[in-house]
C-alpha cells in the first residue's frame, strides 16, 4: 500500500468532447472531490475523511454471477443456518431472553449477513425472520442503555458480541429508517461512556476489536450529530490494544489482524492526524511483508501467524478473509484510496470463493494459496491448531466461521457503487449491477452495469433518469489495468486512463447515455522473494492456479473424526442433507513451473470457452478461462509428516527432466490449489 501523504485531487489530464450531443469533462484524479454532500449522511464536523459513501443496503441491485451467489447463499449455509446451528435456536437463546444461555457472538455474526441478504434479495420470509430479531433488541434494552445479552468475564462486562450486533442494526436502519435504532445505540453508547476504563475492553476480543465499535459511533454520529458521543471515538481507541506500534503489531490472530489493522484509520476520522491514518497503511504491510508473501491477498495465520510459518501452505480462516474486505471496503470510504479496492477483489476473487464449496452449504475453517488435500485430519504442528477439521469442507466447520461467513458477498454486493460526496457516484468494485441512487440535488438515477468482470474485459454502463442531470461519475481504473479506455456514446475520451487512479466524467447526462469501460486483460508474474523466490501468474485481477483434479469423498458432518466439535445441531435436523466433504488430488500436483531468465513462464496461453449456463463461473467445471503453461514435476515436493501439503521445495530439489504442459485456471474456481510455484534453479540470484 502506497501512503496517503496529502487528499488532495491530483489532476492528470483534462479533456473536453462532444459526445452524444453534450459536453464531457473528462479528468484522471487520485480521490473524488472532498465536499458536503446533500443526498446521503457524510462525515459532519469535526470529522475527516470520508471520501465515499455507502449506499443504504438494497440500493444496489447486483446482477450476473453474484446475483447466483447471493442466491446460493440463500439456499446455502448462511441463509437455512436458522434452523440448523444450536447457536441459533431460539429456544433459551439470550438475544431474546435474559435468561437464555446461548447465541453470544453467534446471533449477531450470522444475523449481520443474513439480514443484508434479505434485503438485497427482498426476500419476504428472510425480512420477516431477520425482524424477530432486531426486534427482541429493541424491545428487550436495559433501563442503563444496555444492549442485548449481559456477559461478564472476570467480573467486567463484555462487550464483543454487542460490536457484532451494532453492525447488523445499522443495516437494519438503512432499510428500514426505525428511529428506535438511532435511540438504541445513542443510550448504549451513553452507558459505554459511563463504564470505569478499568472494566472496559478488558476482555480478550473485544480488546482487539474495539475498532469496531468505534465505527458504529462514527455512523451514529452521522446521522444524529450528537457531539456528546465523540469523547466514547478517544475512550475506545484508549482501551483497544496498540494497534500504533512500529512494524509490528499488538496480536498474530489471523481474524483479529484481519480487522484490527484498521483502528487506527477509524480512529483518524476523529482527529485528522495523517500519521494515525498511516499505521493502517503500515499494519496491513507488516502482515503481509511477515507472513503474506503469498497470492490472493490474505496471509498464513491459521489460526495465529507463527515465526517460520509463512509458506503458501498456510492459510486463512473463513473469518478472516469476510473481515478482510470488510476492513477493505471500509477504507476505501474512509480513505477515497483506490488501492483498497484493489485488495477487496484480489481477496475476493482468488481467495473467498475456494472456501466454500460451490452449492455454499459447507465451508472450510483454513484455505490456502497451497494446498493439494482438504481432509478433516489433525494435521498440528504444520497448523496452528490441533483439532480436526481444519481443512474439510463442511456445515459444521467452526462457531464462528459457520456464522460469519454469510456478510461476505452482501458487504461485497453494497459496495460496488458508492455515493461521492460531491454528489455523483463512484464505481468501486466491478460487477454486474443495477443502482438507484440521488445525485446532483437529489435527483434520482439509476446506473445499470453490464459485465462479467472478472472474467471479461469490458464494462457497460447505461444510465436512466427521468430528466437531464449534472453530476460526475468516478470510474475507479484497477492497478493492473494499464491499458485502460473509455468511450461515452460510443465515442472515444482522449484522456490517458492511469492505473491505480480514478476517471472522472462530468456531463448533463441524459437518459439512455452509455459509458463503456475497457481493461484489457495481460499477464503479469510476482516473485515472493521471502518465499524461496517463489512466483504466481496473474491475468488481470486473476491469480492462477494448477488445475488439480478433485475427488470429493462424502462424510457424515456429524463424524467429529473430520469436523470440529465446537458447532452443534439442532434438533430434529436432517443431517444428510448437510453433507460434509474432504477433497482429495486426483492428478499430479508437484509442479514447478518453468521460466525463463526474465521469469516468464514457458508458452503461456489463455483460452476462452462459452459462458456458464448456470450463471456460476467459480467452478473447474464452469470456469469460462482456461491457461497453459510448462512445468516440471518435483518428485521430492510431496505430503508432510502431519498428511498435509509439503513445504515449498527449494530451487535446488531436483525436478523430472521431461518438460510437461500444464493446465492452469483461476485461483477462486480451484478448491485445491498451487498458485505459488517453486521455480528452476537456474533463476536464482547468487
Amino acid at each position: 500500500m502506497n501512503s496517503l501523504k496529502t487528499f488532495c485531487i491530483a489532476i492528470a489530464c483534462t479533456m473536453t468532447t462532444m459526445a452524444g450531443q453534450a459536453q464531457t469533462e473528462a479528468t484522471v484524479v487520485d480521490r473524488p472531490a472532498l465536499a458536503a454532500s446533500v443526498n446521503y449522511p457524510g462525515y459532519r464536523a469535526p470529522l475527516h475523511g470520508g471520501y465515499l459513501l455507502k449506499l443504504p443496503v438494497g440500493k444496489v441491485q447486483p446482477k450476473g454471477w453474484l446475483l447466483e451467489y447471493l442466491k446460493r447463499q440463500r439456499t446455502g449455509l448462511n441463509g437455512q443456518l436458522g434452523t440448523v446451528s444450536a447457536w441459533l435456536d431460539k429456544s433459551g437463546n439470550q438475544w431474546l431472553s435474559d435468561t437464555g444461555d446461548h447465541g453470544w457472538e453467534e446471533v449477531p455474526y450470522w444475523l449481520r449477513g443474513y439480514s443484508s441478504l434479505s434485503y438485497i434479495l427482498n426476500d419476504e420470509a428472510m425480512k420477516q425472520e431477520s425482524q424477530v430479531w432486531f426486534e427482541a433488541v429493541l424491545k428487550n434494552l436495559k433501563p442503563d442503555g444496555f444492549l442485548g445479552p449481559r456477559n461478564t468475564s472476570g467480573g467486567r462486562p463484555e462487550v464483543w458480541a454487542q460490536m457484532i450486533m451494532l453492525w447488523a442494526l445499522q443495516t437494519y436502519y438503512e432499510h428500514s429508517g426505525d428511529e428506535r435504532v438511532l435511540t438504541a445505540m445513542t443510550n448504549y453508547f451513553k452507558w459505554e461512556l459511563s463504564v470505569d476504563d478499568n472494566l472496559f475492553l478488558e476482555d480478550y476480543w473485544e480488546n482487539k476489536r474495539g475498532g469496531d465499535n468505534e465505527w458504529s459511533v462514527i455512523w451514529l454520529y452521522n446521522r444524529t450529530g450528537d457531539e456528546s458521543l465523540l469523547p466514547l471515538i478517544e475512550k475506545l481507541h484508549r482501551n483497544t490494544c496498540n494497534w500504533m506500534m512500529k512494524d509490528d503489531l499488538p496480536n498474530w490472530h489471523g481474524v483479529n489482524v484481519a480487522q484490527g489493522f484498521r483502528e487506527p484509520a477509524t480512529y483518524y476520522v476523529l482527529t485528522g492526524d495523517e500519521q494515525t491514518l498511516q499505521c493502517a497503511y503500515d499494519n496491513q504491510r507488516c502482515m503481509r511483508e511477515k507472513y503474506g508473501q503469498v497470492p490472493g491477498g490474505m496471509y498464513g495465520a491459521d489460526e495465529n501467524a507463527r515465526a517460520g510459518y509463512g509458506d503458501p501452505r498456510q492459510g486463512a480462516e473463513t473469518c478472516a478473509v469476510v473481515e478482510q474486505m470488510a476492513s477493505d471496503e471500509m477504507m476505501m470510504g474512509i480513505t477515497g484510496d483506490p488501492s483498497w479496492a484493489d485488495h477487496c477483489e484480489d481477496v475476493a476473487f482468488n481467495t473467498l470463493p475456494a472456501a466454500l464449496t460451490s452449492d455454499m452449504r459447507a465451508l472450510r475453517y483454513i484455505t490456502s494459496p497451497n494446498m493439494a488435500i482438504s481432509d478433516g485430519k489433525n494435521h498440528a504442528p504444520s497448523i496452528d491448531n490441533s483439532l480436526r477439521g481444519m481443512l474439510s469442507m463442511s456445515p459444521f466447520s467452526s462457531r464462528c466461521c459457520q456464522h460469519n461467513h454469510g456478510m461476505g458477498w452482501p458487504y461485497f454486493a453494497e459496495h460496488l457503487v458508492m455515493a461521492t460526496t460531491d454528489n455523483g457516484l463512484a464505481t468501486m468494485l466491478y460487477a454486474a449491477n443495477e443502482t438507484t441512487a440521488m445525485v446532483a440535488d437529489r435527483q434520482e438515477v439509476t446506473l445499470t452495469e453490464d459485465t462479467n468482470y472478472p472474467f471479461e474485459e469490458e464494462v457497460r454502463f447505461t444510465l436512466s433518469t427521468a430528466q437531464a442531470v449534472t453530476f460526475p461519475l468516478y470510474l475507479r481504473i484497477p492497478a493492473w489495468a494499464d491499458q485502460a479506455t473509455v468511450h461515452v456514446n460510443g465515442e472515444a475520451l482522449n484522456v490517458v486512463a492511469q492505473a491505480g487512479k480514478y476517471v472522472r466524467l462530468e456531463r448533463r447526462w441524459q437518459d439512455g447515455d452509455q459509458v463503456v469501460l475497457r481493461m484489457p486483460m495481460s499477464f503479469s508474474t510476482r516473485i515472493w522473494q521471502k518465499n524461496k523466490s517463489s512466483i504466481s501468474v496473474n491475468y488481470g485481477p486473476l491469480t492462477l492456479s494448477l488445475k488439480i483434479g478433485e475427488r470429493y469423498q462424502q462424510r457424515d458432518s456429524r463424524d467429529h473424526e473430520i469436523v470440529q466439535d465446537d458447532s452443534h445441531w439442532q434438533a430434529g435436523v436432517d443431517a444428510s442433507l448437510w453433507p460434509a466433504y474432504e477433497i482429495f488430488a486426483s492428478s499430479d500436483w508437484n509442479y514447478s513451473l518453468v521460466v525463463d531468465d526474465q521469469d516468464w513462464p514457458k508458452q503461456l496461453s489463455v483460452s476462452r470457452r462459452a459462458w456458464p449456463a448456470d450463471n456460476f463461473p467459480f467452478t473447474l467445471e464452469s470456469v469460462p478461462l482456461q491457461f497453459k503453461a510448462v512445468g516440471r514435476k518435483v518428485p521430492s515436493w510431496t505430503m508432510d509428516a502431519t498428511g498435509m501439503t509439503g513445504l515449498l521445495p527449494t530451487v535446488f530439489a531436483p525436478r523430472e527432466a521431461v518438460e510437461e504442459v500444464i493446465e492452469l485456471v483461476p485461483m477462486g474456481a480451484a478448491r485445491l490449489r498451487i498458485s505459488a510455484f517453486p521455480k528452476e534453479a537456474h533463476d536464482v540470484d547468487c
